[in-house]
């Protein structure tokens, strides 16, 4: 089942954004954590290389 988010970004004028997850690490601890965002389809590129 989709998270409300999803679902309702799915109707309308949703289909422009998209729903990103980005792999970081910590530079203290070394572990990873994952970052979320939802951006325009045009900023996806921007956001990977943040």
């Amino acid at each position: 089942m989709a998270k409300k988010v999803v679902a309702t970004l799915k109707t309308g004028k949703g289909n422009n954004f998209t729903k990103v997850i980005k792999m970081v690490k910590s530079p203290k601890t070394g572990s990873y954590s994952f970052k979320e965002e939802i951006v325009h389809n045009d900023h996806v590129k921007d956001f990977f290389t943040k």
